[in-house]
């Protein structure tokens, strides 16, 4: 019996090369930045806004509406308690 992989080791890298070219513009690496003031390590900051790009790419796509980086990172709002 073969095992197969778990993640397609290409895909996962290039992922991983998009979300750290993010970090180059400001709305991307303020989400990276919260997660990392949160507690999570390094990689898992990457992967959390590897999804949320992710997320973001299939949104345009399905709607066929332009990126705007204001609207996906939208500084989330804390609730009165």
């Amino acid at each position: 019996m073969t095992a197969f992989p778990v993640k397609n080791q290409r895909l996962a890298a290039a992922g991983y090369m998009w979300a750290f070219a993010a970090l180059r513009t400001e709305a991307p690496r303020a989400h990276y930045g919260r997660r990392r003031a949160g507690g999570e390590r390094r990689t898992a900051a990457l992967r959390n806004l590897l999804n949320k790009l992710l997320g973001c790419l299939y949104h345009c796509l399905q709607n066929r509406v332009h990126y705007e980086p204001d609207r996906a990172f939208a500084t989330p709002l804390d609730l009165a308690a």
